[in-house]
């Protein structure tokens, strides 16, 4: 499909590069026409009507350098347009490709076979990746391993209530939602932390990984 596109794009555009092309005025026109001119009124002997006649000539070869600059623009503009649109074709096919492994990837969950976090170090080992984090997201990763554990979901304000030692009352949700924003980035891969955090509607956030895999040291 991305073959039949792209020849299409291809094919349209040298038909319509074609027929501009056939109906320009070609770049000698003027000059023929003036040298008709000439042709026909070779009774036109007079220093000024001679000097008229010059002038037209020297316009019709300026015309014609003009004629001739406007058709390498035209064609550079159409080989411009065409480079874009395969290019929007290619990225198009590129994009629904990725949403379609990423609902693959939604559909069969993210396979983790062991999340190891060490505080110590500030590192997270998840299968055989390994992370160094920041202290406020290797804590924002601790807790919601722990509520994980404890088959708990987490609002952002009991994330931010659990982190920071106050009641999640007097917690703000945005707060909680940063948190998980900075842990995600720190991790990285955009489309594993997007799954590995899983955002509940309405509910909060939890880890969707088995709890058995969690290791904490």
């Amino acid at each position: 499909m991305v073959a039949i596109g792209i020849a299409a794009i291809v094919a349209i555009l040298t038909v319509a590069a074609i027929f501009l092309f056939l109906n320009l005025p070609s770049a000698n026109a003027f000059n023929a026409r003036v040298e008709q001119i000439f042709i026909e009124n070779d009774a036109l002997t007079g220093e000024a009507e001679i000097k008229l006649l010059e002038i037209l000539a020297q316009s019709g070869t300026a015309f014609s350098d003009t004629l001739t600059s406007y058709r390498v623009v035209i064609f550079v503009l159409m080989v411009f347009a065409t480079a874009l649109l395969v290019a929007a074709l290619v990225f198009l096919v590129i994009i629904i490709g990725q949403n379609r492994r990423m609902d693959e990837i939604e559909r069969a969950g993210l396979r983790v076979k062991s999340l190891v976090i060490n505080r110590n170090d500030r590192t997270v080992l998840l299968n055989d990746m390994e992370f160094s984090l920041t202290e406020a997201a290797l804590e924002t990763l601790a807790v919601l391993a722990e509520a994980r554990m404890d088959e708990d979901v987490l609002t952002g304000a009991e994330l931010e209530g659990v982190i920071s030692g106050r009641d999640a009352s007097d917690c703000e949700e945005a707060a909680g939602a940063t948190r998980i924003k900075r842990l995600r980035d720190s991790l990285g891969n955009q489309m594993m932390a997007e799954l590995l955090v899983k955002t509940i509607a309405r509910r909060g956030y939890m880890l969707s990984i088995d709890k058995d895999v969690i290791r904490m040291v």
